[in-house]
């Protein structure tokens, strides 16, 4: 660990509990920001998958023969 990097751990590790916690949700945020590339080709697929279901080029199943078939609890739809 870099000194620079140790201070700044130090430093945030005197703040209060509620500044800490802002802190760290401002470093996850920055984690979590949006990427066109990736945005992109997920619209492209999400696009492309309704698309396959429109021209029924893919079957579907309703919700209670998927939730039947992982055998981990039946719903009566």
């Amino acid at each position: 660990m870099t000194q620079i990097i140790k201070n700044i751990v130090d430093d945030a590790l005197s703040l209060s509990t509620n500044k800490r916690v802002e802190r760290v949700e401002k470093l996850l945020e920055s984690l979590d920001a949006p990427n066109s590339g990736i945005n992109n080709i997920w619209a492209k697929e999400a696009e492309d998958r309704v698309r396959a279901y429109e021209n029924n080029e893919v079957s579907s199943k309703s919700i209670s023969e998927v939730l039947k078939s992982t055998n981990k609890w039946t719903l009566n739809f």
